[in-house]
Parts: structure tokens; C-alpha cells; sequence
């Protein structure tokens, strides 16, 4: 049977069909994002020119700031894309009563199980493959060594040793697990290998035999992890990368522990910022997102002085420095979800056909704006992923029927939202399910 060969379809328009599909679940869009970003431009120049610093050997920081609604979610995905694009490594990390901050453990956890290159996600087996490769390829290039020698496996083994030399004078764990990893792969013990990974990204429950054979004892601990992450930016580097941007999401979620617990969280953050300024984390670059509670509030990072001073800034409403080591970021206002809404037509024009601007025109989009504010108590700065949702299936009716008139057919019906709505959303709500 001769199956047909589906239709082949562009890279611009598979990433416009991928945009589209995203903003139809009501998700930020895993690429493209510089297509419907609007108002960022100071923002994106400013974290760009800090990753074109960590790339040459500086390691920095930013927390982005900013209320529900104002894009935080949004910004962090532009930055990781500009890393990706700029040759870094980039992972996520979400902060949660199961993840805390005050468990670095957990954070390497993400951080490894999250790695992200231009090309691949979850990604970190193809890291650590591209590494050994690497070695083994300069061995070879000094002479002396054949491919099949088994002097070539000795000498890998023990440059691993040495491109890991300053982890190994905290730690032999890393080197050791990565040898281990190393010769199963050999071996074809992919059991064996696939433990080592799975023990190197701090996967719980382990086995023994791995253990016995790497010459560990125990698992990865807090202080530990914090040493791990250093090995594992210096071996994304020696693999081809720049370095690795790191982003950590919903810190906010740390003023809701107990007291002990928020102030290790926080003497987390000092840690990282000091390894960062004195040079302790080369190639390594930290985005922080909160809420302006997590920022000034009685529970908050101002709760922890030598943090709250690390991070303070000037406030200026009129010229905001984002150059600062906070980036504060407005509520979403109707100008700005009007320019989304629009750069939104040229994407879908990419992905299926261009929209009949008739039908949707600009004043059509300030309507349908209005009608769901209205039903939000007038608040834009909550709307943005429901209007873009219901933009969409709009758009999606005018092509697929000629005689769909959104001006008489389109009602903001919010009963289909039941269930679908996040906190924030319900708590402004104007409808009763």
C-alpha cells in the first residue's frame, strides 16, 4: 500500500499553525512569541545584552515583576526563546508547595529534567552524549588513538575526570556517576546508563546496584544539588552552548510556608545572586518571576533585608529602568490587547488564509474587547488569554463559513468557561455558572 505523502508545509507557516493552536488552548505559544509580543521591546534589549554577557563567561540575574495580567508569564517565554537563539541551553522551573525554593534539591530536579536546546526538549541525555562525544573526538585528534582502541575509553574516562576537576574537589559524585554512564553506554548496559542519567537529574528511587557500581553512596542533597548545577553549566559549555538560562516561575508561592522555610527560601536567592557576582557560576543566567506581594509584602523577599537590598529599586513610573535588577511590568491595557489582537490576524493569515478584515475589522476586535470586559467587572488586564481564545474560534468560523457575520453571531457566552478559568479569572468574574 502506497500511503500519500502529506502536503509539505513551510517553517513559517508550521510556526504560525503552532501559535494559533496555542492561543485556542489558551497557552503562551512555545515559539513565534516575537510575532505577537507588543510593548516589550526596552525589555527583550535589555535581557538580550545580559545573555550576550553570560555567553562570554559573566553569570546575571533579573526578577521580573508584574500583577496577574501583565505578561510576566509571556516575557519569561520571549527570554528563553532569545537564549535558545542566541546558543544557550534553557530550563524552567515552577515553584510549588511540592518544589519549594528551600529545597535546591528539587530545583536541580526541574532545572535537568526541563533542559531545553533549539532543537530538542528534554534534552539532557543528548547534552551529555554531545559532551563525550566531544572529548572523545579531541582525543583523537591529538593522535596516537583509534577509535576502537581501548586506550580511547581509558583516556575519555579520565578526561571526564578533568574537565569536572573543580566539581570534584567539592564532589566525586558527578564525575563518578558520568563514568559510570560513560561505560555502560560501552557496554551496552543501557539499564545500567539510564540509572545514571536518572541519579544525575535527581530522580527519586534510584536503585542500589547503580550505586555499588558508580562507588556513591546516597543521594543528591541540597548542598549537593548546588554543586551539580555548577557541573552541569560547565559540561552544557564543553558540549558547544554558550550556557544555560534558567527561569523560575510562581516564586510567590513561598510566602504561603512557615517562617523557617520562607527565609531558607529566600537565603536560597542570596546564594545564587552572591555565586553569580563573584564569578561562582559562569554561564549561568537566573530569571525570577513574582507578584509585587512576593516583592514588599510582610512575607515577602522585604522580610529578608540582605535579599530585599540585592534586589530594591528606584521606582519611576514615567521612565521604568529595566536595566535594574527588577523588571516591572504594567497591567495589559485595551491598546496593547488591541495590537496583540492584530498582530493575531497576521499570524492566522500565515497558518490558513489571510482573515477578511471586513468581518473582523479593528472596530469589531474594540467590541469584542468590550463585550467580555464587561463580564470581567471592565478589567483588561485578566482578559487577554480569553479574548485571544475567542479570537481565534472567530477567525476560524469567518474561514470556514462565508456566512458567519461575527457582528450578529458573536455573543461572549461565559458558560462554556466553567471549569476552564483559573483563580484569578473567576475571583472578577461578573456571571454566575
Amino acid at each position: 500500500m502506497n500511503t500519500p505523502e502529506p502536503e509539505p508545509i513551510n517553517r513559517e507557516r508550521l510556526e504560525s499553525i503552532n501559535i494559533i493552536n496555542a492561543l485556542r488552548r489558551g497557552t503562551v505559544p512555545a515559539g513565534g512569541l516575537e510575532r505577537i509580543a507588543v510593548g516589550l521591546d526596552i525589555e527583550e534589549a535589555v535581557i538580550g545584552r545580559q545573555l550576550d554577557y553570560v555567553a562570554q563567561g559573566g553569570g546575571d540575574t533579573k526578577f521580573i515583576r508584574g500583577e496577574y495580567g501583565s505578561g510576566k508569564t509571556f516575557l519569561v517565554a520571549r527570554a528563553l526563546e532569545i537564549a535558545r537563539s542566541k546558543g544557550f541551553v534553557t530550563s524552567q522551573v515552577v515553584i510549588s508547595s511540592q518544589a519549594p525554593l528551600h529545597k535546591l534539591r528539587g530545583i536541580y530536579q526541574q532545572v535537568a529534567a526541563n533542559l531545553r536546546t533549539p532543537e530538542e526538549e528534554h534534552a539532557l541525555k543528548t547534552i551529555i552524549d554531545t559532551w563525550l562525544f566531544a572529548i572523545e573526538e579531541r582525543l583523537l585528534s591529538v593522535g596516537g588513538i583509534a577509535s576502537e582502541d581501548a586506550k580511547l575509553q581509558d583516556a575519555t574516562r579520565q578526561e571526564i575526570e578533568t574537565s569536572l576537576s573543580g566539581i570534584s574537589e567539592v564532589n566525586t559524585a558527578l564525575a563518578a556517576a558520568l563514568r559510570t554512564y560513560y561505560q555502560a553506554n560501552n557496554a551496552g548496559d543501557f539499564a545500567l546508563a539510564q540509572a545514571a542519567l536518572g541519579w544525575i537529574a535527581a530522580e527519586p528511587n534510584i536503585g542500589r546496584d547503580f550505586k555499588a557500581k558508580a562507588g556513591i553512596r546516597g543521594d543528591i542533597s541540597d548542598d549537593i544539588a548546588y554543586v551539580f548545577l555548577r557541573g552541569l553549566v560547565a559540561i552544557i559549555h564543553e558540549a558547544g552552548y554558550h550556557g544555560l538560562a534558567i527561569a523560575v516561575d510562581e516564586m510567590e508561592t513561598t510566602q504561603g510556608l512557615q517562617r523557617s522555610q520562607r527565609e531558607k527560601g529566600y537565603q536560597t536567592l542570596v546564594r545564587i545572586i552572591d555565586a553569580l557576582d563573584r564569578g561562582e557560576m559562569p554561564r549561568c543566567y537566573f530569571l525570577f518571576t513574582g507578584t509585587p506581594a512576593l516583592y514588599d509584602g510582610s512575607r515577602g523577599i522585604r522580610s529578608l533585608p540582605p535579599l530585599y537590598d540585592r534586589i530594591s529599586v528606584v521606582q519611576d513610573d514615567t521612565f521604568k529602568n529595566p536595566r535594574q535588577p527588577q523588571i516591572i511590568l504594567a497591567k495589559f491595557d485595551t491598546a496593547k490587547l488591541e495590537q496583540v489582537a492584530l498582530k493575531v490576524l497576521d499570524v492566522y493569515a500565515k497558518a490558513y488564509s489571510e482573515p477578511d478584515r471586513e468581518r473582523v475589522s479593528h472596530r469589531f476586535i474594540r467590541a469584542m474587547i468590550k463585550k467580555i470586559t464587561t463580564r470581567f467587572g471592565g478589567r483588561i488586564d485578566i482578559i487577554p488569554r480569553i479574548f485571544l481564545k475567542e479570537l481565534v474560534d472567530v477567525l476560524d468560523k469567518c474561514e470556514l463559513y462565508e456566512e458567519y457575520d461575527p457582528w450578529k453571531s458573536y455573543q461572549f457566552d461565559a458558560r462554556h468557561l466553567k471549569g476552564e478559568l483559573r483563580e484569578e479569572e473567576e475571583a472578577v468574574m461578573v456571571v454566575e455558572f
